[in-house]
């Protein structure tokens, strides 16, 4: 009696998920996720329209894996930037700062890639952006919250609608001077607020 190896059924990938993932994060955020089609994506990864769906079940499904990479490569270093050795409203004007930096630095990917993908008409894409800018504000409002508890609230949504505000004016095309202009009137708003 001889035996048979067994060999999965179909191709072996012969893509690399990560790089593809970093390509697509390029895309998204270059272009915005509307404007960004499948085959924009197997055509920039150099792959088959099976071979994508396999890989990611849908667009959606891979902007998942670009939201959650995002994380590490493209997003606000919170957990840097809100230090509880320093006051609340230094660490408030350095975050919105290096936001004011990330959105502007790369004109060909302005803005933040969540934030836009919270106005996708995507219901799945839509869905995904806002949990991880929802996850992103809460750890803002518990910074706050440990040292200005009664002011937590509207503070943070102070600075999750300036955030929002800065996004969109890089996507529009404001230059970073600008926006660190916007920053500094902002930050001097959330000092005042915190010191009643």
């Amino acid at each position: 009696m001889t035996t048979k190896s067994i060999r999965p059924r179909g191709r072996p990938r012969k893509f690399n998920i990560d790089e593809a993932i970093a390509t697509a994060q390029s895309l998204f955020h270059s272009r915005g996720y509307e404007s960004v089609s499948v085959s924009d994506v197997t055509d920039a990864l150099g792959i088959n329209t099976p071979s994508f769906y396999s890989a990611f079940r849908s667009k959606a499904g891979l902007f998942e894996r670009v939201i959650n990479r995002y994380a590490d490569h493209g997003a606000i270093p919170l957990a840097d930037i809100l230090r509880p050795d320093r006051p609340a409203a230094e660490c408030i004007a350095a975050m919105l700062e290096e936001a004011a930096r990330h959105y502007a630095t790369d004109p060909a990917a302005t803005g933040c890639i969540v934030l836009e993908g919270c106005r996708s008409s995507d219901e799945e894409a839509r869905v995904l952006a806002r949990a991880a800018h929802k996850a992103a504000i809460e750890v803002i409002r518990r910074y706050i919250a440990a040292r200005h508890p009664s002011d937590a609230a509207q503070i943070t949504e102070y600075v999750s609608t300036l955030m929002i505000g800065l996004s969109a004016q890089a996507r529009a095309g404001t230059g970073l001077d600008t926006l660190l202009g916007t920053v500094r009137v902002a930050s001097l708003a959330v000092a005042s607020a915190l010191r009643a």
